[in-house]
This record gives C-alpha cells, structure tokens and sequence, in this order.
C-alpha cells in the first residue's frame, strides 16, 4: 500500500485535494524551512541545469514528472545498462556497509525497489523495509516488486517519518536529485537510530582522462540510444540524457563527505570499486 504524508483529512483542512494521478509532497519539518544551510551553495549536489529546468524551485517537480513517465521502463534498463550491476552489486555494497539479519532500514528515494530488494535478501524480512519515493509512479513499480515492504512517498530533504526509526539507511544512485546535501544529511541522521549506519551508492567520474572519455561515451552517447533501444520510449530515453548531465556536474567527492560532517553523522567515508561506484558510509553516535 502506498502511503502519503497526511490522510485525507488533514489534505482537507489545508484546501488540498488527491485525484488518483495527482501527488503528494509531506510538508517541511519547520527547523529546514528558511534556514541558512538550504542557501549555502557549498551543498547543493550540482547547479540548475537550465535546459531541464529553470530555477532550484523547478527540479523536484521536474524530477517526479520524468521519473514518473520512466517509471514502466525503469527496471528494464537497470537490468541491462548500468555495467549490469543490478542487484548484486547492491547487496555487495550493504553488506560491506555493516547492514545485517534483524536490522530495519530504510531506504531512500527508493525507485523500483531495487536497492530495498537487495537488503531484503540479506536481513530476511522485507516486512522491516521501509521504501520512501517521491516519485508514484516508480513507487507504484516498487510495490509491485516488494509488496511486503511499507512505502512511503516523500522527499529525503524532508522524510515522512518519526525520530529514531531505523537501524539502516541506504540509497542507491539518486544523490544528486536532492536539494541540499546538509538538508538530506541531517534528515538521514534524524530518522537513524543511535548507532544506525548509513550507506549512499554513486556514481562518480574516475580519475583519468582516458578513463572520463570512456564514461562520458558511454553515459552521454550509449546510454540513451540502448535505452531507446529496449524500451522505444522516448520519455526513458530523456531520463538518460539527462543522467548524464547530472553525473558530469556533480559536486567533488569531497564535499559529500564534508556534508555528512557538517549534518553530525560520524566516521564518513568513501570506498570506490571499478574506479566509478562510490559508497559513503557514516554512522550516527
């Protein structure tokens, strides 16, 4: 069952309605509203790529509309692009991030479920998961896949959830569709529990020049027309295109890390496999 950030009730007395294609965003916690670490341009995970969107204000509704139009798409091109790491690699990176049978987690803008699914498999009970997306179409996907898992629709700049809820939290190659990294940062410390760890998947440009050439080919130019290729839609297709763009401005490696410190997450860390997939690991004390 996909669940929205209020009932029906409260969208009432706030003048709002629900259709059924309709969406929902859960309203800002008051500390993240007007506060200085939503300015600072230090943590934003790239700048306003003008040909998609034309403001900060315009990328989430930008987001949930192309997202929504792939979301039928998604997992095709998840199984055959992407170095054909799917699920596997997933459960790789979290068990080496600590996650383990018995633990609940969370995971965080979850799409089709494919990084919920891998911890499934290692803790044994999808039941513990929680799924959160802002997008309802691939949350619709997701819940297709892993029915058993609780989801959510909401933004990790603003997570539809309690204090202290969870022992793990992972997200999977979505980072640079956030708002503010200290934003989505301090809201990932927020739900953890004491101790609870936390596992952020990336890709990031390799050091090398022959390296960035062999990346941006296959990124900018294969990707997008096998996509078109398997699916034959367009609005897939575009989704590539515009992945690329966000690789290729994506703030340094660096700064993520100095975002986890800055949020009061402990003990960041990167670990980097085949020279592009980043892994940041912290803990909350």
């Amino acid at each position: 069952m996909v669940v929205y950030g209020q009932t029906g009730g409260e969208r009432a007395r706030r003048g709002l309605t629900m259709s059924s294609t309709a969406r929902f965003e859960p309203d800002l916690r008051p500390e993240q509203t007007g506060n200085s670490m939503d300015n600072d341009s230090r943590f934003k995970p790239h700048e306003v790529l003008a040909p998609h969107y034309a403001s900060a204000e315009g990328k989430q509704p930008f987001l949930r509309r192309v997202f929504d139009d792939s979301a039928p798409h998604y997992e095709r091109i998840a199984s055959w692009g992407f170095f054909g790491t799917g699920n596997w690699y997933r459960r790789w990176a979290l068990g080496r991030a600590g996650l383990l049978p018995g633990m609940t987690v969370v995971d965080v803008a979850a799409g089709t479920g494919i990084t919920a699914r891998a911890a499934a498999a290692i803790i044994g009970c999808p039941e513990a998961i929680t799924c959160v997306e802002p997008s309802l179409g691939m949350l619709r996907e997701s819940e297709r896949q892993l029915p058993q898992a609780r989801h959510l629709q909401g933004g990790a700049d603003a997570l539809p959830l309690p204090d202290e809820s969870f022992d793990f939290l992972s997200m999977g190659f979505a980072l640079r569709h956030v708002e503010n990294l200290e934003t989505a940062f301090r809201e990932f410390r927020r739900v953890l529990k004491p101790g609870g760890r936390l596992l952020i998947m990336d890709i990031t440009k390799p050091d090398g020049a022959l390296a960035n050439r062999l990346i941006k080919f296959y990124f900018r130019d294969f990707m997008p027309r096998f996509t078109r290729l398997i699916t034959g839609s367009a609005e897939a297709t575009y989704l590539m295109e515009y992945y690329w763009e966000t690789l290729d401005h994506m703030v340094d490696p660096a700064r993520v890390l100095e975002a986890l410190t800055a949020a009061g997450l402990e003990d960041p860390r990167r670990h980097v496999e085949a020279g592009i997939f980043s892994e940041y690991t912290a803990r909350r004390s």
